[in-house]
């Protein structure tokens, strides 16, 4: 079977009429070498059977290509059920060859949606570009920006990544299209049940070498208010954990007073206000795009 250029995966526990959408935002690009795969962790709302009334729906990976392929199983969290769906995925794909250019792997959850119907189009025109000029050795992660529903505003991702970017600034999965490679190598570390994300891009980062490449696109429309928002504290106390592990005691020192002397705390509340949250962002993107010297698409 002929591998498609992207496996979309959307991870899903009793999402009600989110799925639905979620999956019709896929359905709706015009580009369409892609699989989906959704895994399910059991749901009982009714959301699966939905699913498969309204779309063609398979367990056979053979089949996977014109139709939805499903994986139901029991999880013990979205990342748990993120690393079944590309465990499986490492086990059916066959190798690369040499030349053969990879997989890209992109979650999207259940209410968070492509951000127009060519998203797919523009970063595969992107990362044929891209590739042509570095080849298919060097894995990478392309990634855009997203736009934030809860506040009605594009949030740019940082167009350079370095070691500042990630203490604290790393982009957002819902915006990030990884070479399987990495994330076959490279599962969520379930210990971190929200920031598992923010540590395995570090991990590929910094470990595995890879290279990330800003991509001048909005991916998706991010709906927000999951657990990692309803956890806050959670949330800061893995990433001080995680950050200890790449960077050393100077380096967060160091960020830790530029964060406070740039007033983190007030930005942070500025940029999730619905009343100067545009205006935050606009200032942001404004001087992301100077940093990088590109025009958004």
């Amino acid at each position: 079977m002929k591998r498609p250029f992207f496996n979309i995966i959307v991870v899903s526990y009793n999402p009600g009429k989110k799925l639905i959408e979620t999956i019709e935002s896929i359905k709706k690009q015009s580009y369409t070498n892609y699989r989906i795969l959704v895994k399910d962790g059991m749901s009982t709302d009714g959301s699966i059977d939905k699913l498969k009334a309204k779309f063609e729906v398979t367990d056979d990976f053979e089949e996977s290509k014109d139709k939805i392929l499903l994986i139901e199983s029991c999880d013990s969290g979205i990342y748990h059920g993120m690393n079944i769906a590309t465990s499986y995925l490492a086990e059916k794909a066959s190798d690369i060859q040499a030349g053969e250019s990879p997989s890209y792997i992109f979650f999207l959850n259940c209410g968070d949606t492509f951000k127009d119907e060519n998203v797919l189009r523009n970063v595969h025109e992107f990362i044929n570009k891209n590739q042509s000029k570095e080849g298919t050795t060097i894995s990478s992660i392309y990634y855009g920006d997203i736009f934030e529903i809860t506040t009605g505003t594009k949030v740019a991702s940082n167009p350079r990544i370095d070691d500042y970017a990630c203490y604290r600034n790393v982009p957002s999965h819902q915006a990030c299209f990884y070479d399987e490679r990495l994330i076959y190598k490279n599962p969520f570390d379930l210990r971190y049940k929200v920031r598992a994300d923010y540590e395995q891009f570090l991990r590929c980062f910094y470990r595995e070498k890879a290279v990330p490449v800003y991509m001048p696109v909005i991916i998706s429309n991010y709906e927000g208010g999951g657990y990692s928002d309803q956890n806050k504290k959670i949330s800061e106390d893995e990433r001080r954990e995680i950050i200890k592990l790449y960077l050393t005691g100077a380096q967060i020192r160091k960020y830790d007073l530029l964060r406070v002397l740039t007033l983190s705390r007030l930005r942070t509340f500025v940029a999730s206000n619905k009343v100067t949250a545009g205006g935050y962002n606009a200032i942001k993107n404004a001087a992301y795009r100077l940093r990088s010297g590109k025009k958004e698409k």
